[in-house]
């Protein structure tokens, strides 16, 4: 497994349900961010089967800007479309962000930072000295607290936030955890709806589970009023995904395989700051 001699510095893969509203601002963010850059780049679309018009919105966007591809999925959530993303891009390093885009682009270099100090994923998070949450209800923050309690005890210690869609991963790695997937692996089924779920917690235990070391960062974050999330519904999918994970583990369906990090030894989760 290697990267094409032409592989761009950095693949952004990000996902899209129904979103012609709010990706046009998103991508000319982050496309005249990338444009900035001394480096090569793409960026990935992955329309989870949308019915409205975001991909002839990307189609349209992708004249002008060559970096800029569409992925075309049936829907099964927004699980599998981060997947399909991910192990279609081409980069040396790979950035997940929302369609949203409610951690800015320009907190990339942040995860960067880390994954140049040797670690192989780099999580955005909304918690920790120097993490920003602007705009959040109350009750929506507690919400998150508790389901992380739930992920820490049942699946993953040690990380104060897995679910901020601003995720970063070398792209050997990334196409190494995504082929691991279950839960929103190839055979995932297709959905109705919105579908927003817990897969960071499968990604991130493989990548524990494998030996892949977590750098967790803090970020900016803004709370979206026109986000996707439905509290109920989504808060049991997803505690139904944590758990889903811990019984595959116990019924061995993940495979064991040693990682070939250069820090594969090191078990812990960096914050900046603290």
């Amino acid at each position: 497994m290697s990267l094409p001699p032409d592989a761009p510095l950095l693949s952004v893969v990000v996902p899209a349900y129904n979103e012609e509203a709010r990706l046009p601002d998103t991508l000319a963010q982050i496309l005249a961010y990338l444009e900035r850059q001394s480096y090569a780049s793409e960026v990935l679309v992955a329309d989870d089967g949308s019915t409205d018009g975001t991909a002839a919105l990307v189609e349209r966007m992708a004249r002008n800007h060559p970096c800029l591809r569409l992925l075309s999925l049936d829907h099964r959530g927004k699980g599998f479309a981060v997947r399909a993303g991910a192990l279609a891009a081409t980069g040396e390093y790979l950035l997940l962000c929302d369609a949203d885009l409610a951690v800015p682009i320009e907190e990339w270099p942040k995860l960067h930072e880390w994954l140049n100090r040797g670690y192989d994923v780099a999580i955005g998070s909304r918690e920790g000295l120097g993490a920003r949450r602007l705009g959040e209800p109350w009750y929506r923050h507690l919400m998150g607290r508790v389901f992380n309690l739930i992920v820490r005890v049942v699946a993953i210690g040690g990380i104060q936030d897995t679910q901020c869609g601003f995720k970063a991963l070398r792209g050997l790695v990334a196409r190494d955890l995504f082929g691991r997937v279950q839960i929103y692996g190839e055979h995932a089924p297709r959905v109705q709806g919105a579908a927003v779920t817990a897969y960071d917690v499968e990604l991130l235990f493989l990548a524990r589970r494998q030996g892949y070391p977590i750098a967790e960062v803090p970020v900016i974050w803004r709370y979206g009023t026109e986000t996707k999330v439905n509290p109920l519904r989504d808060s049991w999918r997803n505690l139904l995904d944590v758990l889903r994970v811990r019984w595959y583990a116990l019924r061995g369906r993940y495979a064991h395989h040693h990682a070939a990090s250069p820090m594969a030894a090191v078990e812990k989760t960096a914050q900046r700051g603290g």
